[in-house]
């Protein structure tokens, strides 16, 4: 079996069918006879009409014909019979007519030119070979010359002439110097059609002696050249401008033919100063767009493939900016003649009826002329079954000796078309060529040809069948065409099968089976994606193929339609191509192509590779004034992202050498910017490009530019006038810079004069410092201060006057009528009168209150504090001192302060605090614990503040439901720190509630709970039983008790969250401390637990604050309300700004905890 695959050669055609309609035309055409059948002669092959041979090389005429019996060949040269057995040097190939003339071993090929004409002739006719003219080429040369040197002056025009020697074929032209460099060409400058060079104009940079015209001749591979020409150009001061004129062709108008089918060149070339520019119009029509292309810089228009319809006008504009002139071109397309309809080769069966057709065009129209065997049909043999009507021939009832081979001939001035045609009359029963059971595979939904290559005569019909018992194929389904062919427009799946070729004539019948295969396209599901990534990156490329199961595709990756590089960064694996460490040339358009024995599909992504731009370039300065300048520059490449701006920097190289700053920025569409300069600058610039993905690094920098000197354009800032001595004026500021004196010799005017006061103004010139100082001054006066720039070319402009103040010194008096306000036990308020303005002698800063602690009120041992320091901004005269002691004796004074110091103190002022509320006690122990009592010791608060006047104890037992009993309380003198309670209930255990007094109230509390011991005899009976605790079954309840109390802890939550009422509630209930709750006014007695506040069961050494107390952190004043450390100070509202000076001796903290561990009697009580 043969297989047959159908594939369409070029992947851009739909679905094959332009190589249908190829494959379709070549079966249309005439039957071909097989070899082993009679038949008349055909010229397969035979040399070109117009020979041009090599003179170095044999001369080889082809002439190949088929035939049978095979043809015998005879020559005719320039008409006449050629005698090839009298030519030594001519032989001819066996079985063939072509000839092979020998000149390299002797004769010369121009003996041998002439029309040389190939005859083939059986016993069925005779067929002949075009009119083969045969030439050798020739490569003359240059006629010599004696070349004078041209001179001319700057801006004139110059036509150098080249006149080649005239060759065949003719040469190609070009000039080259003495080195073989093309010579550049231009709109100025440019090579004609005729091989002459055309100067628009001259420029002096055209002076050069080695003008050289080069002539190469193709076929014999050789190189002519003319004699150099020398041209000198004399600059000319001034070269007056001119409108265009042509240098070719000349006149308003010109002609121009040509011939169908060649290529159209027409050319204008002008002079003019400045150099012309050409436009190509056509009048009345357009040029056509698919065929015209402009050469030699518009120049030269082309049209290839010209038609009689490209006749007409062409005009062709030459302007400048001085004019315009134009020329008009008629131009007129001829043609040789060219087939409408050529001769086929007409195989008949006795009897039949048939016609050759020759049928051509031309302009002027062609002679058409009919040959028989060679020989004018005019004086041929008459048959009666020929009929001549003009270009066609009409046969009929032709019988075997109809057999010949007819010729046509089409001719008019510009050329000839010969045709053989044959007619050959046989009776031959139907023949398949194509070979039995061959197999076509095809992709589903395209078509499918079925060949059946077929010959009989008469001509056999076609049938075609689909399967053993199918009937013949319709054509509303199918095309059937006249070669046998069976064509499936769309093949499906479904058209897999065998199909029967079925050929009969009256003589015979011939049959053929063809099987036909349909296979899935090849498809690519994931394609190539488009990429954009930074040079020196990675990127992958996917590509993924879904095929026919029983084909094996082939996937291959190309680069801009070539080959991958072959460079290891490229990496193919099955489905990726990857590319590592990605380079400029990287970038293109990369295709993922899948081949399988039957098509081929491909998918393309381009890869863009971006990077910062490169720098930019060629930085010029022009445009240079005393304070601006014009900077441009070329930019460089953006690597593919577009550049958004520039960054345009500075070096002042006479100040700060090496050092760039920041100048400005302009789009990145612009490439000019107008600068802003500083006088006496020594400037360079560089620029650099910025993109979406960086700056690029600095240009070069440019040429430097120095600024003229000028006055400073600015003063000194940030001046100043203080004193650091009383005596004196310090006078400082900050200096110019480089960039901003504006020339050399920069220097300081300093002037100042007493603002109250009548005198001139005084003035010292100093160099460049920052400060200057004026001595013998009074002390704290004020000034007016001014300082001034200058440098060699001048002053800067006037100064602005600013407020100084010499030298302050010590204030001379302390305020007076100094009171003190006690607020509180631990805030008083301070008030003083104001010191007069001159007795300060320097700037207010404020007023300082020292105040010590001497002694304590309760003691009476005198003991030294470190004195505590508040300052008061500004003018006020009064203050408030926070965080005071209770019940203790202050001293203070008050100061006024100013930039130098402190003033003398104020007489001291004594005042004494209250007493307050003492502090919780310092401990509370519970000792001794007895069946019926308790012993409690404690030490005293650590902060009395005030005499206590007696401590108060408050108890109360709770039962083993954590229930609280009545509650007692006891008031023990202020010089105990020990008592005992009797009359306790035994195995009991007690809260207790302890805490001081003095006349100002009760102190913070402190808790403790402890427990009576247990009765002996219970004792005794307890330590004779088991110990449960060791059980496992009461290890087991005491599990279950807790998971069942865990439950009933988080139902209880869940309805206290809404609001509810539950038993552990009631339990804390039991253990508040009664301190907290409301007294009932009329007895005293504790009021209902109130459910609008949260509290937290006790914990034990937790302090409670009573109600009847006050808490220290409520009644103290925070230091934090006035001010901080040593320097507070209060605002002129009364609040305090100030800060405490000196150190404090550490207070002991109120814990929140007993110093006593919980004994595990109590967390057994607790849990259960």
């Amino acid at each position: 079996m043969q297989l047959k695959i159908m594939m369409p050669k070029k992947k851009h055609l739909s679905a094959g069918r332009a190589p249908l309609i190829l494959f379709l035309c070549q079966m249309i055409s005439a039957l071909e006879v097989p070899l082993d059948l009679v038949q008349p002669p055909t010229i397969t092959q035979q040399s070109p009409k117009d020979y041009i041979i090599d003179p170095r090389e044999n001369i080889v005429i082809q002439c190949e014909a088929k035939g049978k019996p095979p043809p015998s060949f005879s020559w005719t040269r320039n008409g006449t019979h050629f005698d090839i057995d009298k030519d030594p040097l001519v032989t001819m190939k066996s079985g063939s007519g072509t000839l092979t003339v020998n000149i390299m071993s002797e004769g010369k090929a121009e003996t041998y030119e002439g029309v040389y004409q190939c005859t083939a002739r059986n016993e069925r006719g005779a067929a002949i070979s075009n009119n083969i003219v045969i030439r050798p080429s020739r490569s003359p040369l240059w006629t010599k010359e004696k070349l004078e040197r041209i001179t001319l002056r700057n801006g004139q025009s110059l036509v150098l002439p080249c006149r080649p020697p005239v060759g065949l074929p003719p040469p190609i032209i070009f000039w080259m110097d003495n080195s073989f460099q093309r010579l550049p060409q231009s709109e100025r400058v440019s090579q004609g059609l005729n091989g002459d060079l055309y100067f628009s104009n001259v420029l002096p940079e055209d002076t050069r002696e080695d003008y050289i015209c080069y002539a190469r001749f193709n076929h014999t591979q050789t190189i002519q050249q003319k004699q150099p020409i020398s041209v000198k150009v004399i600059s000319a001061k001034s070269h007056r401008e001119r409108p265009p004129t042509f240098l070719t062709p000349e006149g308003n108008a010109s002609r121009k033919e040509e011939l169908r089918g060649n290529v159209l060149s027409l050319e204008c070339i002008a002079e003019g100063l400045p150099t012309p520019i050409i436009y190509w119009i056509k009048e009345d029509g357009t040029l056509p767009i698919n065929r015209t292309f402009y050469r030699n810089f518009k120049k030269t228009l082309q049209i290839v493939q010209v038609t009689e319809a490209d006749s007409g006008n062409y005009q062709c504009i030459a302007k400048n900016a001085l004019g315009a002139i134009h020329h008009i071109i008629s131009v007129t397309v001829k043609a040789a003649p060219y087939w409408i309809i050529a001769p086929q080769n007409l195989v008949l069966s006795p009897g039949e009826d048939g016609t050759l057709i020759c049928r051509a065009n031309g302009n002027p129209k062609p002679r058409i002329s009919w040959l028989l065997n060679g020989v004018l049909i005019e004086i041929a043999p008459d048959d009666p079954s020929r009929k001549i009507d003009g270009d066609t021939i009409i046969f009929s009832n032709v019988q075997e000796r109809s057999s010949a081979v007819y010729q046509c001939n089409a001719s008019n001035e510009y050329g000839y078309l010969l045709a053989n045609a044959f007619v050959n009359v046989l009776a031959e029963p139907p023949r398949i060529f194509t070979s039995a059971d061959t197999l076509y595979q095809v992709i589903a939904n395209r078509p499918a040809l079925l060949d059946c290559a077929f010959f009989g005569s008469p001509l056999p019909t076609i049938e075609w069948f689909k399967g053993a018992k199918g009937s013949a194929l319709r054509e509303d389904i199918y095309v059937l065409h006249e070669n046998g062919t069976l064509e499936i427009p769309v093949a499906q799946k479904d058209s897999t099968g065998t199909y029967t070729c079925v050929a009969r004539n009256k003589l015979g019948m011939a049959k053929n089976d063809i099987h036909l295969e349909i296979k899935d396209p090849t498809r690519i599901i994931k394609q190539p994606e488009y990429a954009v990534v930074q040079r020196g990156s990675t990127v992958s490329f996917e590509c993924i193929v879904k095929h026919d199961h029983t084909l094996i595709p082939t996937v291959t990756w190309l680069k801009d339609h070539g080959e991958l590089p072959s460079d290891g960064r490229f990496t193919v694996d099955k489905d990726h191509l990857v590319v590592a460490d990605v380079s400029d040339d990287d970038g293109g358009t990369y295709t993922c192509v899948a081949n399988t024995t039957l098509d081929s599909v491909s998918a393309s992504a381009v890869l863009s590779v971006v990077d910062v731009p490169n720098p930019p370039f060629d930085l010029e300065l022009t445009d240079q004034l005393d304070r601006s300048v014009q900077l441009s520059w070329t930019p460089g490449d953006d690597n593919n992202s577009p550049i958004t701006k520039f960054i345009i920097e500075y070096e002042d190289a006479m100040h700060e050498p090496g050092l760039w700053h920041h100048q400005t920025e302009v789009p990145g569409a612009q490439t000019t910017a107008q600068l802003k300069l500083s006088p006496y600058v020594n400037y360079s610039f560089r620029v650099m490009a910025v993109n979406s993905l960086g700056r690029s690094l600095p240009s070069e920098a440019s040429e430097q530019y120095l600024t003229k000197a000028a006055e400073p354009d600015k003063n000194p800032t940030a001046v100043e006038g203080l004193g650091s001595e009383p005596d004196n004026l310090v006078i400082t500021w900050k200096p110019l810079n480089g960039f901003e004196s504006n020339g050399p010799g920069l220097q300081y005017k300093v002037s100042w004069r007493q603002k109250d006061g009548d005198d001139e103004w005084t003035s010292m010139v100093v160099a460049d410092v920052s400060k200057y100082i004026v001595s013998g001054t009074p002390t704290f006066v004020p000034y007016l201060i001014k300082v001034q720039a200058l440098n060699d070319a001048g002053f800067a402009p006037e100064p602005a006057v600013v407020l100084g103040h010499s030298g302050e010194d010590l204030p001379m008096v302390a305020p007076g009528n100094v009171h003190v306000n006690v607020v509180n036990s631990t805030l008083a308020e301070v008030r003083w009168d104001p010191v007069p303005l001159k007795s300060i002698r320097g700037h207010l800063q404020g007023y300082r209150i020292y105040y010590w602690k001497a002694q304590s009120s309760s003691t009476r041992n005198r003991r030294h504090i470190e004195k505590k320091i508040l300052t008061f901004q500004g003018s006020k005269t009064h203050g408030m001192l926070p965080g005071l002691e209770p019940f203790s004796h202050y001293t203070l004074n008050v100061r006024v302060v100013n930039g130098k110091g402190e003033g003398p103190a104020s007489p001291d002022r004594v005042f004494n605090t209250p007493e307050g509320v003492p502090s919780a006690p310092s401990s509370l122990k519970i000792v001794n614990p007895t069946l019926d009592s308790l012993t409690l010791e404690w030490e005293p608060p650590s902060h009395p503040n005030g005499i206590l006047t007696e401590y108060t104890l408050k108890y109360q037992p709770i039962n083993s439901t954590h229930e609280l009993g009545p509650l007692v309380d006891l008031k023990i003198p202020a010089n105990k720190t020990r008592w005992t309670l009797k009359n306790l209930n035994f195995s009991t255990r007690y809260k207790f509630y302890f805490y001081a007094q003095t006349v100002a109230g009760s102190g913070s509390q402190i808790t403790e709970e402890a427990i009576t011991t247990m009765d002996e005899g219970k004792m005794a009976m307890a330590s004779r039983q088991v110990d449960i605790a060791t059980q496992g079954w009461f290890i087991g309840l005491m599990c279950a008790v807790a998971l069942l109390i865990l439950i009933l802890l988080i139902v209880c939550f869940i309805r206290r969250n809404k609001g509810g009422k539950y038993p552990v509630k009631e339990k804390e209930d039991a253990h508040a401390d009664p301190e907290i709750q409301p007294m009932k006014e009329d007895d005293g007695t504790f009021g209902e637990y109130s459910d609008a506040e949260d509290h937290k069961p006790l914990k034990k050494g937790s302090r409670t604050p009573s109600d009847r107390t006050v808490k220290k952190e409520d009644s103290d004043d925070s230091l934090v309300d006035y001010g901080e450390g040593v320097n507070g100070q209060f605002n002129e509202d009364g609040s305090f700004i100030g800060q405490y000076s000196g150190k404090k001796e550490k207070e002991p903290a109120e814990g929140n905890e007993s110093s006593e561990a919980p004994s595990p009697v109590n967390a057994m009580n607790s849990f259960v």
